[in-house]
Formats: structure tokens, C-alpha cells, sequence
């Protein structure tokens, strides 16, 4: 347990929603911590120093220590700082059943996204039907492992799980209105409620970026290329 104050820094991008998670998490345990916006196309000498292997954010800096990968980071937030809210169930197997979801949804649902994002015609439907099947397992997994208190997000607890899943789809609208294409919605009617749920969350709208700044960006992912 963290007994003393101490220096926490979080190195990130705003468009990140890996980024979004460790801010989250911090924000959830009333940590405060110092947040410094990296830009991607020109690394600084200080994020390339701390995540030499990966060169990717987010990473959390703890009193001088680096700590990389948005998951590694969460886990290493709900042990160092073990006081309520946890994160994590004190169950080891309900522990080993929330990892397992956190890591499909990272693994299986989040590469899923940008296909859709990039494709047209036929492989772009072949994308979408692809992700709907990836969300029904994720829902009837989730449902058929934690059937009572774990279940989905009810207003008033949030644990990694709905971090992971809350921060990767709350701007599903955005994605929606760029792709033209509704990937969350009522064919998965419990992660659509799920994740509107989390949506009215207090911290999840002072952490992530509002709509129209991810409309842009998404936008600019998808621009074509001018010719030089």
C-alpha cells in the first residue's frame, strides 16, 4: 500500500484510449498524478527513455519508475493504491475471468475497429459482421461469468472491466457518424446499455474527448493522402 505522497506522472496522448484508461483509473482512486501530452509524430526524448521496447503510450511514472502497457498499468494502480475503489474482485478467479475479457476486448475487439474504419463495399459489411459476432461473445461471456454483481455497470461502481470496455466505446457515436456504420447498438442490447450507462459517468466525461474533437481525428485518418 502507498503510504506516503508521492510522484505520479502519466505520459500520454489525448486521442489514446489507452491513455484514457490509466487517467481514468487514477481519477477513480483520487490519485493525483501530473499529465504530459505527447505528440506521437515526434516522440519526446523522455517517453523514448521510459518506454524504450514499445515507444508507445501511455506510460505511468511512479516515483521515478516506468510502468508501460495501459492493462499492466491499471493492475499496478489497484495493488499500490489498495484502498477502495478496487479495480480488481478479491476472488482469484473472478481476477483470472476479468483479465480474460480485458484482454479479448484489447486482442479481438479493438484491431476489429479499424477495417471498418478503412474499408469499403463488401469488406467493410465482412468488418461489420465480424465485430457484431466478436461483441455478442463478449456480452454472453461476460453475462455467463459474472451473472450478479459483475455483470454490467450499474451507475455506481466501476471496476477494470468496464474501464477497458467504457473508455474504448464511449465515442461510438463518433465512430458511427464517420464510418456510417452502427457497431454498438441494439443487436448487443447489453453492451449498448453497458456502455451508455458508463457514458453519464461523471469522470468519463471530464476524462475522454468530447465528440466532435474524435470526429475530427477519425476524419483525419481517413483522408487520402495528396499527392507530392
Amino acid at each position: 500500500m502507498e503510504d506516503k505522497p508521492s510522484e505520479v506522472v502519466l505520459f500520454g496522448s489525448w486521442y489514446s484510449p489507452y491513455t484514457s484508461r490509466v487517467a481514468l483509473a487514477l481519477k477513480l482512486k483520487g490519485i493525483p498524478f501530473k499529465y504530459v501530452e505527447e505528440n506521437l509524430s515526434n516522440k519526446s526524448e523522455l517517453l523514448l527513455k521510459y518506454n524504450p521496447t514499445h515507444k508507445k503510450v501511455p506510460v505511468l511514472l511512479h516515483n521515478g519508475m516506468p510502468i508501460c502497457e495501459s492493462l499492466i498499468i491499471l493492475e499496478y494502480i489497484d495493488e499500490v493504491w489498495n484502498h477502495a475503489p478496487k479495480l480488481l474482485p478479491e476472488d482469484p478467479y473472478q481476477r483470472a475471468r476479468v483479465r480474460f475479457w480485458a484482454n479479448y476486448t484489447d486482442q479481438k475487439i479493438m484491431p476489429a475497429s479499424y477495417p471498418i474504419l478503412l474499408l469499403k463495399g463488401e469488406e467493410k459489411q465482412k468488418a461489420i459482421e465480424d465485430m457484431e459476432e466478436m461483441q455478442r461473445v463478449l456480452e454472453e461471456g461476460i453475462k455467463q461469468d459474472f451473472p450478479e454483481q459483475f455483470s454490467f455497470f450499474n451507475g455506481n461502481t466501476m471496476g477494470l472491466l468496464d474501464i477497458v470496455m467504457g473508455v474504448n466505446s464511449y465515442n461510438y457515436k463518433a465512430f458511427h457518424e464517420v464510418t456510417n456504420s452502427e457497431i454498438i447498438g441494439p443487436k448487443n442490447p447489453k453492451i449498448f446499455m453497458w456502455v451508455n450507462a458508463m457514458k453519464e459517468h461523471p469522470l468519463m466525461k471530464d476524462t475522454l474527448p468530447p465528440h466532435d474533437k474524435v470526429v475530427a481525428m477519425l476524419k483525419s485518418m481517413i483522408a487520402p493522402t495528396p499527392d507530392v
